[in-house]
Protein backbone atom coordinates (compact mmCIF):
# COMPACT_ATOMS: atom_id res chain seq x y z
CA UNK A 1 0.00 0.00 0.00
CA UNK A 2 0.98 3.84 -0.63
CA UNK A 3 0.17 6.55 1.40
CA UNK A 4 1.19 10.47 1.21
CA UNK A 5 1.50 11.48 4.84
CA UNK A 6 0.92 15.17 5.72
CA UNK A 7 2.33 15.62 9.62
CA UNK A 8 2.33 18.46 11.50
CA UNK A 9 6.15 19.51 11.90
CA UNK A 10 7.35 21.74 14.75
CA UNK A 11 10.59 22.35 16.40
CA UNK A 12 9.70 23.43 19.76
CA UNK A 13 6.43 25.09 21.89
CA UNK A 14 7.89 28.66 20.95
CA UNK A 15 8.28 27.98 17.34
CA UNK A 16 5.24 28.21 14.55
CA UNK A 17 4.82 24.88 13.45
CA UNK A 18 3.17 23.73 9.48
CA UNK A 19 1.89 20.96 7.67
CA UNK A 20 4.89 18.55 6.06
CA UNK A 21 3.80 16.15 2.96
CA UNK A 22 6.05 12.43 2.99
CA UNK A 23 4.95 9.78 0.84
CA UNK A 24 5.90 5.68 2.02
CA UNK A 25 5.17 2.92 -0.15
CA UNK A 26 5.11 -0.84 0.14
CA UNK A 27 3.48 -0.80 3.83
CA UNK A 28 1.72 -4.13 4.77
CA UNK A 29 -1.76 -3.56 5.69
CA UNK A 30 -1.12 -6.04 8.75
CA UNK A 31 1.17 -3.24 10.42
CA UNK A 32 0.41 -0.94 12.80
CA UNK A 33 -0.13 3.02 12.34
CA UNK A 34 3.00 3.56 14.18
CA UNK A 35 5.42 0.99 12.56
CA UNK A 36 4.41 2.64 9.59
CA UNK A 37 5.49 6.03 11.01
CA UNK A 38 8.99 4.13 12.35
CA UNK A 39 9.13 3.20 8.52
CA UNK A 40 9.31 6.88 7.69
CA UNK A 41 11.50 7.98 9.64
CA UNK A 42 13.92 5.32 8.37
CA UNK A 43 13.76 6.62 4.87
CA UNK A 44 14.21 10.21 6.65
CA UNK A 45 16.73 9.23 8.70
CA UNK A 46 19.05 7.17 5.93
CA UNK A 47 18.31 10.59 3.55
CA UNK A 48 19.94 12.46 5.84
CA UNK A 49 16.35 14.39 7.27
CA UNK A 50 14.98 14.97 10.44
CA UNK A 51 13.07 12.07 11.48
CA UNK A 52 8.97 12.96 13.02
CA UNK A 53 8.82 13.09 16.79
CA UNK A 54 5.77 11.28 18.69
CA UNK A 55 5.03 9.83 21.34
CA UNK A 56 4.94 6.08 22.57
CA UNK A 57 5.54 3.62 24.79
CA UNK A 58 4.14 0.05 25.04
CA UNK A 59 2.17 -0.31 22.00
CA UNK A 60 0.16 -2.40 23.86
CA UNK A 61 -3.44 -0.15 24.04
CA UNK A 62 -2.90 0.35 27.46
CA UNK A 63 0.07 3.31 28.04
CA UNK A 64 -1.80 5.86 26.62
CA UNK A 65 0.98 7.86 25.58
CA UNK A 66 -0.08 7.71 21.53
CA UNK A 67 -1.48 11.24 21.21
CA UNK A 68 -2.29 11.40 17.46
CA UNK A 69 -5.05 13.00 15.26
CA UNK A 70 -5.22 11.24 12.40
CA UNK A 71 -7.44 12.73 9.43
CA UNK A 72 -9.14 15.16 12.56
CA UNK A 73 -10.24 12.15 14.78
CA UNK A 74 -8.18 11.40 17.62
CA UNK A 75 -6.37 7.96 17.55
CA UNK A 76 -8.60 7.60 13.69
CA UNK A 77 -11.11 6.17 12.01
CA UNK A 78 -11.85 2.91 14.00
CA UNK A 79 -14.07 3.11 17.90
CA UNK A 80 -12.70 1.95 20.84
CA UNK A 81 -8.90 1.45 20.17
CA UNK A 82 -5.70 3.57 20.12
CA UNK A 83 -3.38 5.14 17.89
CA UNK A 84 -1.15 1.93 18.44
CA UNK A 85 -3.81 -0.62 17.73
CA UNK A 86 -4.89 0.81 14.39
CA UNK A 87 -3.55 -1.18 12.00
CA UNK A 88 -2.60 0.16 8.19
CA UNK A 89 -5.67 -1.79 7.06
CA UNK A 90 -8.31 0.46 7.71
CA UNK A 91 -7.18 2.67 5.10
CA UNK A 92 -7.04 2.67 1.27
CA UNK A 93 -4.23 2.41 -0.97
CA UNK A 94 -3.15 6.04 -2.01
CA UNK A 95 -5.00 7.81 1.01
CA UNK A 96 -3.54 10.92 1.85
CA UNK A 97 -3.11 10.98 6.08
CA UNK A 98 -3.30 13.84 8.29
CA UNK A 99 -1.47 13.30 11.18
CA UNK A 100 -1.61 16.21 13.94
CA UNK A 101 -0.97 16.50 17.93
CA UNK A 102 -3.71 17.09 20.48
CA UNK A 103 -4.80 20.79 20.21
CA UNK A 104 -5.41 22.10 23.64
CA UNK A 105 -4.15 24.74 25.85
CA UNK A 106 -3.12 22.46 28.67
CA UNK A 107 -1.51 20.25 26.22
CA UNK A 108 1.19 22.66 24.71
CA UNK A 109 3.69 21.21 21.92
CA UNK A 110 7.11 19.41 22.86
CA UNK A 111 7.95 18.51 19.36
CA UNK A 112 5.84 17.70 16.14
CA UNK A 113 3.30 14.81 17.25
CA UNK A 114 4.44 15.19 21.01
CA UNK A 115 2.34 17.28 23.67
CA UNK A 116 2.79 17.82 27.22
CA UNK A 117 -0.05 16.11 28.95
CA UNK A 118 1.01 16.02 32.29
CA UNK A 119 -1.68 18.70 33.12
CA UNK A 120 -3.49 15.31 33.47
CA UNK A 121 -1.13 14.18 36.39
CA UNK A 122 -1.68 17.50 38.26
CA UNK A 123 -5.29 16.49 38.38
CA UNK A 124 -4.54 13.20 40.09
CA UNK A 125 -2.03 14.65 42.52
CA UNK A 126 -4.97 16.97 43.44
CA UNK A 127 -7.09 14.18 44.81
CA UNK A 128 -7.22 11.49 43.00
CA UNK A 129 -5.92 8.73 45.47
CA UNK A 130 -6.88 7.25 48.91
CA UNK A 131 -5.04 7.90 52.15
CA UNK A 132 -4.26 4.16 53.87
CA UNK A 133 -2.02 3.11 56.09
CA UNK A 134 0.76 0.78 54.55
CA UNK A 135 1.22 -2.68 55.08
CA UNK A 136 -0.08 -5.95 54.43
CA UNK A 137 -3.00 -6.70 51.08
CA UNK A 138 -6.32 -7.29 52.65
CA UNK A 139 -7.90 -9.92 51.15
CA UNK A 140 -10.21 -8.83 48.88
CA UNK A 141 -13.67 -9.68 50.59
CA UNK A 142 -12.83 -7.68 53.74
CA UNK A 143 -14.99 -5.19 52.89
CA UNK A 144 -17.69 -6.30 50.91
CA UNK A 145 -18.76 -3.96 47.53
CA UNK A 146 -21.60 -4.99 45.68
CA UNK A 147 -21.36 -6.24 42.49
CA UNK A 148 -22.69 -3.42 40.16
CA UNK A 149 -20.27 -1.24 41.98
CA UNK A 150 -17.38 -3.11 41.45
CA UNK A 151 -18.11 -3.08 38.03
CA UNK A 152 -18.99 0.29 37.69
CA UNK A 153 -15.49 1.45 39.51
CA UNK A 154 -13.54 -0.71 37.60
CA UNK A 155 -14.87 0.78 33.85
CA UNK A 156 -14.37 3.84 35.28
CA UNK A 157 -10.71 3.14 36.26
CA UNK A 158 -9.89 1.79 32.33
CA UNK A 159 -9.25 5.24 32.15
CA UNK A 160 -5.46 5.22 30.39
CA UNK A 161 -4.96 9.15 30.62
CA UNK A 162 -4.47 9.28 26.86
CA UNK A 163 -6.24 12.83 26.35
CA UNK A 164 -8.39 11.97 23.28
CA UNK A 165 -12.09 12.75 25.22
CA UNK A 166 -9.45 16.68 25.62
CA UNK A 167 -8.64 16.60 21.84
CA UNK A 168 -12.39 15.56 21.10
CA UNK A 169 -14.24 18.30 22.86
CA UNK A 170 -14.64 21.57 20.82
CA UNK A 171 -13.93 22.88 24.68
CA UNK A 172 -10.96 20.96 25.29
CA UNK A 173 -12.40 19.61 28.77
CA UNK A 174 -11.07 17.01 30.81
CA UNK A 175 -14.28 16.28 32.60
CA UNK A 176 -14.36 12.92 31.08
CA UNK A 177 -10.76 12.21 32.61
CA UNK A 178 -11.53 13.53 35.84
CA UNK A 179 -14.93 11.73 36.06
CA UNK A 180 -13.18 8.64 35.39
CA UNK A 181 -10.68 9.61 38.41
CA UNK A 182 -13.27 10.47 40.36
CA UNK A 183 -15.61 7.76 39.75
CA UNK A 184 -13.26 4.77 40.03
CA UNK A 185 -12.59 5.69 44.04
CA UNK A 186 -16.37 7.52 44.73
CA UNK A 187 -18.13 4.02 44.20
CA UNK A 188 -15.81 2.00 46.57
CA UNK A 189 -16.07 2.51 50.50
CA UNK A 190 -12.33 3.70 50.96
CA UNK A 191 -12.89 6.02 48.58
CA UNK A 192 -16.23 7.82 50.39
CA UNK A 193 -13.81 8.52 53.17
CA UNK A 194 -12.04 12.09 51.09
CA UNK A 195 -14.96 11.71 48.73
CA UNK A 196 -15.77 15.80 49.16
CA UNK A 197 -12.11 16.89 49.63
CA UNK A 198 -11.20 14.75 46.50
CA UNK A 199 -13.86 15.88 43.87
CA UNK A 200 -13.72 19.75 45.31
CA UNK A 201 -9.61 20.07 44.39
CA UNK A 202 -9.39 18.31 41.70
CA UNK A 203 -11.93 20.21 39.63
CA UNK A 204 -10.42 23.29 40.90
CA UNK A 205 -7.08 21.65 39.47
CA UNK A 206 -8.89 20.95 36.34
CA UNK A 207 -9.84 24.88 35.93
CA UNK A 208 -6.61 26.13 36.95
CA UNK A 209 -4.80 24.31 34.58
CA UNK A 210 -6.88 25.67 31.43
CA UNK A 211 -9.29 22.95 30.39
CA UNK A 212 -12.68 23.66 29.12
CA UNK A 213 -16.22 23.53 30.50
CA UNK A 214 -18.42 20.40 29.69
CA UNK A 215 -20.86 21.58 26.95
CA UNK A 216 -22.60 17.82 26.90
CA UNK A 217 -21.62 16.80 23.34
CA UNK A 218 -20.91 13.86 23.97
CA UNK A 219 -17.54 13.31 21.54
CA UNK A 220 -15.59 12.82 24.70
CA UNK A 221 -17.04 9.35 25.20
CA UNK A 222 -17.05 8.67 21.18
CA UNK A 223 -13.64 9.11 20.96
CA UNK A 224 -12.50 7.45 24.22
CA UNK A 225 -10.64 4.08 23.11
CA UNK A 226 -11.92 2.21 26.34
CA UNK A 227 -15.55 3.76 26.53
CA UNK A 228 -15.41 5.40 29.46
CA UNK A 229 -19.33 6.51 29.71
CA UNK A 230 -20.62 10.48 30.20
CA UNK A 231 -22.48 8.74 33.42
CA UNK A 232 -19.20 9.80 35.07
CA UNK A 233 -19.61 13.37 34.21
CA UNK A 234 -23.24 13.06 36.04
CA UNK A 235 -21.56 11.16 38.94
CA UNK A 236 -18.76 14.15 38.96
CA UNK A 237 -21.67 16.67 38.91
CA UNK A 238 -23.40 15.39 41.94
CA UNK A 239 -20.59 14.75 43.97
CA UNK A 240 -19.73 18.59 43.37
CA UNK A 241 -22.71 20.34 43.89
CA UNK A 242 -22.80 18.22 46.96
CA UNK A 243 -19.51 19.68 48.43
CA UNK A 244 -20.99 23.21 47.53
CA UNK A 245 -24.21 22.69 49.70
CA UNK A 246 -22.83 21.30 52.55
CA UNK A 247 -19.38 22.71 52.40
CA UNK A 248 -17.04 21.66 55.77
CA UNK A 249 -19.64 19.12 56.50
CA UNK A 250 -18.22 16.33 54.83
CA UNK A 251 -19.76 13.72 56.91
CA UNK A 252 -23.10 14.67 55.39
CA UNK A 253 -21.60 14.82 51.68
CA UNK A 254 -19.99 10.99 52.42
CA UNK A 255 -23.38 9.80 54.00
CA UNK A 256 -25.73 11.41 51.78
CA UNK A 257 -24.50 10.35 48.42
Amino acid sequence: MNFTLKIWRQRHANESGSMVTYTVSGISPDISFFEMLDVLNQQLIEGGGDPVSFDHDCREGICGTCSLYINGRPHGPVRGVTTCQLHMRSFSDGDVIHIEPWRAKAFPVIRDLVVDRSALDGIIQAGGYVSVNSGGIPDANTIPVPKEDSDESFDAAACIGCGACVAACPNAAAMLFTAAKISHLALLPQGRVEAATRVKKMVAEMDRLGFGNCSNTYACEVECPKGISVTTIARMNREYLAVKLFSGKERVVRDSI
